[in-house]
């Protein structure tokens, strides 16, 4: 049971993995930096810059007759070299044999003390481990067969312990964050391609399935979102099927309807009939290109909206009707530039039907635009505001086509909105008229 777990490639399988993958990271720079700085922090005594002094000050030991030599090797101590003198090299407490020096091989050394002088290093790992004393120390004998010892107190070079704590710490963060950063781009790839898949079916119900990929939890959601597309696919081919037929169906009758009434006597009553027949199949026709609408979608692309906007008051403006226009001069924005014209021009021709002075006012920020149709006119109950978005809900009473229309209008740009991601809102002004508002994000085709 648990082996089979294991193999499972879940969300929590790749977060145990990332923690224990972050941890071994961690570790191996850490091992990797103290083997490193512990040969950076302990080198070797002939690159310490000690044995110039050493050399003069054994040389300068050395002239002076015995008896003073260890006043001398005390007064040339200092807080950076401990020089020590003895008689015997036994007197000194220093741990097994040192490394042997050869002076020949060090200029300074063979210049001031000779080729031949016998001189024995120890260094700090040369002492029991933990050792208070494990420091550098140099025995150098004299010609008299005395011994000098150097030793200083304190290394002033490599890495303290602090700065040692302090790289630890930050090598362990840079391979959990570098861990981490490779572990969520390898997660978060499948997620992105799920939601650019999803936002791809939304304005395209053609979209293929998307491929089944990642852990788990995140397949399962991969393949139930499939399922639910294929569904609603099958849905909307059934329901523009149904719609053909209908529409098929329907025509024939009207066309008969249409031919009688050319034989009525009765010409009002022909034409009452005719305006009938032809309101029927305006609405049918409204109806079904309302319905197809969603099989047949406009790819989204890059545009100046401004531009557009321009060029719809500019038709306006060739009809002899004033709009006017408030906004920057250009403000590009990736959609679908024909849904939107389609937008605008409805909501500019409900307010030029039913209002006066129309207007459109363009403005953006880094996450959202925003475009505002308003008028003058009467504006519209407040109990109607979210009822005339319903399909064929018109608040005038009449029939007639020319002035009421079908009813489809604002149902229809509500939903091109919509498939955008945006939102249409209308609102009634406070000094009378009415404000149609389109919200639409900046960066959701991007």
């Amino acid at each position: 049971m648990i082996r089979r777990l294991l193999r499972r490639d879940t969300l929590s399988r790749r977060i145990a993995l990332t923690i224990l993958a972050a941890m071994v990271t961690s570790l191996a720079l850490n091992a990797l930096f103290v083997q490193v700085a512990g040969i950076w922090a302990r080198p070797p005594i002939d690159r310490t810059g000690l044995l110039e002094q050493i050399a003069v000050t054994t040389r300068v030991v050395e002239a002076a007759p015995a008896a003073l030599r260890a006043q001398l090797a005390g007064a040339a101590s200092s807080s950076m070299l401990d020089v020590v003198w003895h008689a015997r090299r036994a007197d000194f407490d220093l741990p097994g044999g040192g490394t042997q020096l050869e002076a020949g091989r060090i200029p300074v050394m063979q210049k001031l003390l000779g080729a031949d002088r016998e001189i024995e290093v120890f260094n700090p790992d040369d002492w029991p481990s933990n050792s208070p004393r494990a420091h550098y120390v140099a025995l150098v004998q004299l010609v008299d067969g005395s011994w000098m010892s150097f030793t200083p107190p304190e290394r002033s070079w490599g890495v303290d312990v602090g700065t040692r704590i302090a790289v630890i710490i930050a090598l362990g963060l840079i391979a959990t964050l570098l861990v981490a950063w490779i572990a969520t781009r390898q997660l978060a790839k499948p997620l992105q391609r799920f939601a650019s898949a999803a936002r791809r079916f939304g304005s395209d119900l053609r979209a293929p399935p998307i491929r089944i990929e990642g852990p788990e939890e995140i397949r399962q959601a991969i393949i139930a979102f499939n399922t639910m597309q294929a569904q609603i696919q099958h849905f909307i081919a059934e329901r523009t099927h149904m719609l053909a037929a209908i529409s098929h169906d329907l025509r024939a009758p009207l066309t008969r309807m249409r031919l009688r009434s050319e034989f009525m006597e009765d010409l009002d009553h022909q034409h009452k009939l005719i305006r009938d027949v032809e309101e029927m199949q305006s609405m049918i026709n409204a109806a079904l290109a309302f319905f197809r609408e969603d099989t047949h979608r406009e790819q989204s692309t890059a545009f100046d909206l401004s531009e557009l906007l321009q060029t719809i008051v500019d038709d306006y403006r060739d009809q002899h009707i004033a709009v006017d226009f408030n906004g920057p001069a250009h403000l590009v924005y990736v959609g679908r530039p024909l849904g939107i014209k389609r937008v605008i021009v409805n909501l500019l021709e409900n307010a030029i039907k039913y209002a006066q002075q129309p207007g459109i006012a363009l403005s953006g920020d880094a996450q959202r635009i925003c475009i505002e149709v308003s008028d003058t006119g009467p504006g519209i109950p407040e109990a109607a505001l979210q009822r005339v978005f319903d399909p064929f809900f018109r608040l005038e009473a009449s029939r007639n086509r020319d002035t009421g229309g079908v009813g489809l209008g604002l149902s229809a740009a509500q939903t091109i909105v919509r498939e955008q991601g945006g939102e249409l809102s209308l609102s009634n002004r406070s000094g009378g008229g009415l404000v149609a508002r389109v919200e639409l994000p900046r960066d959701l085709f991007e």
